[in-house]
């Protein structure tokens, strides 16, 4: 028996990690995603570098010093000049002539309305313009906040929402929750439906080639469909694994560079206390593998019953929709993960893949559901296992008409 399997596992697995659009999809996808976020920051901080020799103007006598301070820490070089009546036009002629590109003016509508005027031969880019109207406006509220305790800091950043739910030590931040675990379950749903469906397509395409025929006389049916579903199942976790590696480089190597590079008000540790924990990553790794297996295995009877792609197309839609509602239900279940219904339909193994997880990443399930939740999926992944390995092992035999219900029944009764 084991030879036999793992020589279908051995070809299924070669057969699709060798392909060009397994190599994309695993290494080439994730760079250029990568890319997409780090080379803007990249390029705005290079294109700033020309820009960080500033002439400052103090007309107010009062915000000179604070804003100094303010601008050096955005990684000016400043040049604070003193008020005088003629200034700014001689500041213009040399800005004209090139002795340097840009001065600032602050004055009585700078403490007013913390608007301060910029004289640049050309707009800044969208980061130092950012930088620059964030030192102003800090300058001027730590100016009439000055000997009150309050964080200018803070303040401007938005202030912040610290929730605390009796009984538990970490309520976590529920806008990285929502998004840890809707981006984990949409990432669920579309990787064990792509699988499962390769699944399905390898099994038609075996059967209506004739192929099956040949291999069956070799070995038992079951053990070809044995084999196959753990061959596809390891090429989707060696995806899997490969960006949850690529994902811990990147938090760990360029979350700290993207953040150096980025402007002030975001911190790393906000950044990474965001981030998925480990345990919350194994039980997605989890998910996975229990989700693939179950629908692998009732795509896989969808293969073997039908004997076109326009069949199967049909057939595999009650299929499709076990898969698809969990992704309706996602929204709410996030919204309300103590309700008694989506704890309840959390807890059904063809939902648990998605919802389970959601509410996981989101810190709302306790420990007996989540193992009540792997049990279930444990013992459905057998019993799914057991009927379609019946209908699998007459229906790769079978040709010409599909089945109906009683016919599948009885196979499975009687196979």
């Amino acid at each position: 028996m084991m030879n036999n399997v793992r020589a279908v596992v051995r070809r299924e697995y070669l057969q699709r990690v060798r392909s060009k659009w397994f190599i994309f999809a695993t290494v080439v996808a994730p760079l250029l995603m990568m890319g997409m976020v780090l080379l803007p920051i990249y390029f705005a901080n290079r294109n700033a570098g020309a820009e960080q020799r500033l002439v400052l103007v103090d007309a107010t006598g009062v915000l000179g010093e604070g804003l100094e301070f303010r601008l050096e820490d955005a990684g000016y070089e400043v040049e604070p000049r003193v008020w005088r009546s003629g200034l700014v036009e001689e500041l213009l002629r040399d800005t004209l002539s090139g002795s340097f590109r840009s001065f600032m003016v602050v004055d009585e509508e700078t403490l007013a309305s913390g608007r301060a005027l910029l004289y640049a031969t050309s707009r800044p880019s969208v980061i130092r313009g950012v930088a620059l109207r964030q030192a102003v406006v800090q300058t001027v509220l730590e100016h009439e906040l000055e000997g009150r305790s309050a964080d200018v800091g803070a303040l401007l950043r938005g202030g912040d929402l610290d929730v605390r739910v009796p009984g538990r030590s970490d309520a976590g931040s529920r806008e990285a929750s929502f998004m840890a675990g809707f981006v984990g379950a949409f990432i669920l749903y579309m990787v064990i439906l792509l699988y499962a469906v390769a699944v399905m397509r390898s099994t038609l395409e075996e059967k209506t080639s004739r192929i099956a025929e040949v291999i069956v006389s070799a070995m038992p049916p079951w053990h070809l469909m044995l084999g196959k579903i753990l061959g596809v199942g390891a090429v989707g976790l060696t995806q899997l694994l490969v960006w949850v590696v690529v994902g811990v480089l990147v938090s760990s190597a360029g979350l700290p560079a993207v953040v150096a590079a980025g402007s002030d008000g975001v911190s790393l540790e906000a950044i990474s206390a965001a981030l998925p924990s480990m345990q919350v990553v194994a039980f997605f790794l989890a998910c996975f593998l229990l989700g693939y297996f179950i629908f692998a295995g009732l795509y896989a009877a969808v293969g073997a019953i039908c004997n076109s792609d326009e069949e199967a197309q049909h057939a595999q839609l009650p299929v499709t929709i076990l898969i698809i509602v969990p992704m309706i239900l996602l929204g709410p279940t996030i919204e309300n993960p103590h309700e008694p219904l989506f704890q309840a339909l959390s807890l059904v193994p063809f939902f648990s893949p998605v919802l389970m997880f959601a509410r996981v990443a989101g810190g709302a399930a306790v420990w007996w559901e989540i193992a009540l939740s792997v049990c279930l999926m444990a013992v459905t992944v057998v019993a799914v296992a057991w009927v379609a390995g019946r209908i699998y092992r007459v229906g790769m035999l079978m040709s010409g008409k599909r089945p109906t219900l009683p016919e599948l029944w009885r196979w499975v009764r009687e196979a």
